[in-house]
């Protein structure tokens, strides 16, 4: 598992899929860890650049040096994204990764694009049960702690239909920083985003689960009320994880949110920018950038932020299935100066020979042999393809 050092603190991290794919930050809830996010990666992972990592004292993040704000949560999610070279990304929180997010649409609201939170609230419980909690914790440690904590979690169905899971849990739990998970039920305690959520200027997405007791649809019914622009999805018979106790119709739900176009503006030049130079590489980008003049410097704005920012930034497509519709245009067409680029890209951004081998076959059958020979030829010439034994 790799880490990176925040604030001299070592905090365990994922980053999976295409580096070129929109990037979507993923915070866990209280006491669990990253390994929520693994049933929903396996059917995101295609179409995102899915980036997790486990807060302070949980999984395999160092413990907390002193007590925390959800401002200091945000700030290591900046700092992450940051360590990871990634400019934004979508924002998806369940319950205290909700409150996460909240804080980075008002701290840091330039660093993310669209956001989901679930199981979350602008406040969540009461401040008094936070700390008796903490307090508990302290005293009595959290694998004694853990049946009780853990029951909250769950729907019905879940905990009758997969008990081993919720002993996993239970354990896992247990593992966690005592200390560093007071600190945070402490923070619970103070966090508040009543009326500090009107300033949001884009539409954010709410989802949670009829059977919540921990956090109760009135809860999120709250939070939506704070918003200037939200929609909510409630999930029947699920608990407080929809992650993990409806992982498939949570991923749907998340592709469809984080993948729509319609609601959302214009990608602008910057946005259009970074995918630009993730596909083609900032070396060729500055260099096209460079050589602008006055005469082309508008088409070269026009095609970052359309060609790019809104062609190849959309996720109704992966950045492969769009590099193999365009080596198969351009070899149909002859265009051999942006072949040869984007033979070029298709190795960077991952596509595989086979995959390359089929989109110049339809060109064969589509758009003629010639074509597609001379196609094959360059693709040889830049490497692709290894000898027959």
């Amino acid at each position: 598992m790799p880490f990176v050092d925040i604030e001299n603190r070592a905090v365990a991290y994922r980053d999976i899929g295409p580096k070129s794919a929109p990037a979507v930050l993923l915070a866990h809830p209280l006491g669990m860890t990253q390994a929520v996010w693994d049933e929903v990666i396996g059917t995101l992972v295609g179409d995102f650049r899915l980036i997790t990592w486990d807060l302070p004292g949980h999984g395999a993040s160092a413990a907390a040096a002193g007590p925390l704000s959800a401002d200091d949560l945000a700030t290591e999610a900046v700092a992450l994204l940051d360590a990871r070279g990634v400019a934004r990304a979508h924002f998806v929180g369940t319950s205290i990764g909700g409150v996460v997010g909240q804080a980075l649409l008002v701290t840091s609201p330039d660093r993310i694009e669209r956001v989901a939170l679930t199981n979350t609230g602008a406040v969540i419980g009461q401040p008094d049960l936070w700390h008796q909690r903490a307090a508990r914790v302290r005293n009595e440690g959290l694998i004694a702690m853990a049946p009780e904590l853990v029951d909250r979690w769950f729907g019905p169905a879940f905990k009758t239909g997969y008990p081993a899971a919720v002993s996993g849990w239970q354990t896992q739990l247990g593992r966690c920083d005592d200390e560093s998970y007071a600190w945070l039920c402490e923070l619970l305690a103070e966090a508040d985003f009543t009326g500090r959520l009107t300033g949001v200027d884009r539409r954010v997405h709410l989802l949670t689960g009829a059977e919540d007791g921990a956090t109760p649809p009135a809860t999120l019914d709250a939070l939506a009320g704070e918003l200037p622009n939200s929609e909510r999805t409630v999930l029947e018979a699920v608990g407080h994880v929809p992650s993990i106790e409806a992982p498939e119709p949570f991923a749907d739900w998340l592709a469809d949110r984080l993948g729509e176009r319609g609601t959302t503006p214009p990608v602008d030049y910057e946005q259009g920018l970074a995918i630009r130079k993730s596909v083609l590489g900032a070396e060729h980008v500055e260099r096209a950038s460079n050589n602008a003049t006055t005469l082309d410097a508008p088409f070269q704005n026009m095609i970052t932020r359309l060609a790019w920012g809104e062609l190849w930034g959309n996720t109704d497509l992966t950045q492969a299935e769009r590099s193999m519709i365009t080596l198969a245009v351009l070899a149909a067409l002859g265009r051999d100066g942006e072949l040869e680029l984007h033979l070029k890209t298709a190795k960077r951004i991952g596509l595989s020979e086979a995959q390359l081998r089929q989109a110049l076959m339809h060109v064969a059958i589509y758009a003629g042999v010639p074509a597609a020979n001379h196609a094959f030829k360059l693709a040889k010439q830049h490497g692709w393809g290894q000898p027959l034994d």
